[in-house]
């Protein structure tokens, strides 16, 4: 098949699987988003450790699943948030599990557990923070639009490159080679464009200086979630995290930018008095 059909389709198949599980009901929701955990915790831990500790990495997998599942309920007041602290049980037992391993020439290798939880499961489970408000009603029109600026940073970031980063000045190239000023300047411009199209149709709610400062916000956030994500590949000599998505690589590969921009969209607007 032709590579670029193949992205095409993957990436319409890709956006059709997100927006649904946003947009229908709370459950479906739920079942996308701590696939994404283990998912992406799965290609951090292949990337970083290979096959080594792999019931560890298991361990870890179920980890951030559990604290999603945990986030997910108390936020839908389906749980009191006491129970969260139940969250901390399976990395518990993490720790006590490599006390256990019968190789420890490589145990450092251990604490790409712990970073890829930090990285990656805490993120996904602050979501919630997002999609719930304080009554526990569910809404995934908020994360839409979240994933709207993402995405048109990322396009605009392609293009303006595309167009006019060749010969420029590289945004960072000790990591990421390819990227430039040009297209850093161009994908802030279409996120702002997007925050202000989803501020006239009614989408958003916040005032238009909220609605501007928040793309900017999360546009920077997501240029170094790329870069940091990169900088990951960059040290294991890889050029993607998987292969889930046909053309396109892993869920990693995807959602790198989406781990720093969602979180700081939230704190953003919880700063702001407009979230909670």
């Amino acid at each position: 098949m032709n590579n670029t059909l193949k992205r095409s389709l993957s990436g319409i198949l890709f956006l059709a699987i997100v927006l649904g599980g946003l947009l229908v009901n709370k459950y479906l929701y739920a079942v996308l988003f701590t696939f994404m955990t283990a998912g992406m915790l799965y290609e951090f831990f292949r990337m970083t450790m290979g096959d080594r500790y792999r019931a560890s990495q298991y361990l870890a997998m179920a980890a951030g699943a559990i604290l999603f599942i945990l986030s997910f309920l108390v936020y839908a007041q389906l749980m009191p948030m006491r129970l969260i602290c139940l969250g901390i049980l399976p990395i518990l037992a993490i720790m006590i599990l490599s006390l256990y391993a019968r190789d420890k020439s490589n145990f450092r290798l251990f604490s790409n557990i712990y970073a890829g939880l930090f990285y990656i499961a805490i993120p996904l489970a602050l979501s919630n923070l997002i999609v719930f408000d304080r009554e526990g009603h569910f809404s995934g029109l908020l994360m839409v639009c979240f994933f709207c600026i993402i995405w048109a940073s990322d396009v605009g970031a392609y293009c303006f490159g595309l167009l006019f980063g060749k010969n420029g000045r590289k945004l960072f190239p000790s990591v990421s080679p390819k990227k430039s000023w040009a297209g850093f300047w161009g994908g802030l411009l279409c996120a702002v464009l997007a925050a202000v199209i989803l501020r006239l149709t009614g989408l958003f709610s916040f005032p238009y200086l909220h609605c501007i400062i928040l793309a900017v916000v999360m546009d920077v956030a997501g240029v170094y979630g790329d870069l940091f994500e990169s900088q990951w590949k960059r040290v294991y000599d890889l050029k993607d995290s998987g292969d889930i998505i046909p053309g396109h690589g892993g869920l990693l590969d995807r959602f790198d930018s989406t781990l720093f921009a969602i979180p700081a969209g939230a704190v953003y607007l919880v700063l702001a008095g407009l979230l909670l």
